[in-house]
């Protein structure tokens, strides 16, 4: 259970979610720009995703996208995390940051930036926060859509369990928690029709990686081209377990070898490896006795 969870915190879920997005608002995407990881000064400090409107008077029609203006930063936190309190002024730092990194005073707007909170849970606590700290109102827009009124900037908190299949079929599926046999058939089904899509292939890849189970459940009544995907997951799986085997089968040799004082070089050239790779190797023997 412990090496599962950690193979599943392992999952590129920004990317997936990147991908997403771009799917749930693909009717406005003509009228806008996606960034993914969008970075704020020289130093490793990015938002997770920034979509821009080409045109800052295009409406946006997708549910999700209602509320956008010009500049709408979107933070997002895998399905095993959640929005705490210190989350919000983070992110309302990195609105700051992104107003201000610009050549000319006031070039962006505080009226045209928007601010997204993704999440696959409710955040109560920071909800709570701001509504007896920062006198914010919560209003509820829709299915898994809460607006935060009265702040610096138009904010909304999406919370993708409680989006409705029928308008959010792909953020709402996006998590590590499906169990029931008929979850994953319609995925499926839904899948299928997109399958030449890189943006679905690469939300589907990471729902079959943290759902594994559950879908080999249903591996024998795929077609094709699922069973295909599917089975890259196993393959990519087993060869990750072969590595593994050969690493620690490695490191045993390596043990034995020490222990009769051989050098790094004479080892590296018994076992057929590079002198770096049993060094890298011999470092993690030390470690774990230490």
């Amino acid at each position: 259970m412990e090496k599962e969870t950690s193979n599943r915190n392992r999952l590129q879920w920004h990317s997936a979610f990147f991908a997403g997005i771009q799917i749930e608002l693909e009717e406005d995407s003509s009228k806008l720009i996606f960034e993914n990881e969008h970075q704020l000064t020289t130093k490793p400090l990015g938002i997770d995703v920034l979509i821009i409107k080409k045109r800052s008077d295009e409406v946006i029609n997708k549910n999700i996208g209602k509320i956008f203006r010009g500049h709408n930063i979107i933070e997002y936190k895998s399905p095993n995390d959640s929005f705490c309190i210190d989350d919000f002024y983070k992110v309302i730092s990195y609105a700051g940051l992104y107003k201000s990194d610009v050549k000319n005073v006031d070039t962006i707007k505080a009226t045209d930036i928007t601010l997204s909170f993704v999440s696959r849970h409710y955040p109560r606590k920071m909800m709570k926060h701001l509504e007896i700290i920062q006198n914010m109102k919560v209003l509820k827009y829709t299915d898994g859509i809460y607006y935060l009124l009265y702040g610096m900037f138009p904010m909304q908190v999406i919370v993708t369990s409680e989006l409705s299949k029928e308008n959010n079929f792909w953020l709402k599926n996006l998590t590590n928690n499906l169990y029931k046999r008929e979850e994953a058939e319609e995925i499926f089904l839904e899948y299928e029709k997109h399958r030449n899509n890189k943006l679905h292939k690469s939300v589907m890849d990471i729902i079959v990686r943290a759902n594994e189970r559950v879908f080999k459940e249903v591996r024998g009544s795929m077609c094709d081209a699922l069973v295909e995907l599917m089975q890259d997951v196993i393959d990519e799986k087993f060869a990750e377990g072969k590595l593994e085997g050969r690493i620690e089968g490695l490191l045993d040799q390596i043990r034995k070898k020490v222990a009769k004082g051989k050098t790094v070089e004479q080892i590296a050239d018994e076992l057929e490896e590079s002198v770096e790779n049993i060094q890298t190797l011999m470092d993690k023997i030390v470690k774990k006795s230490s």
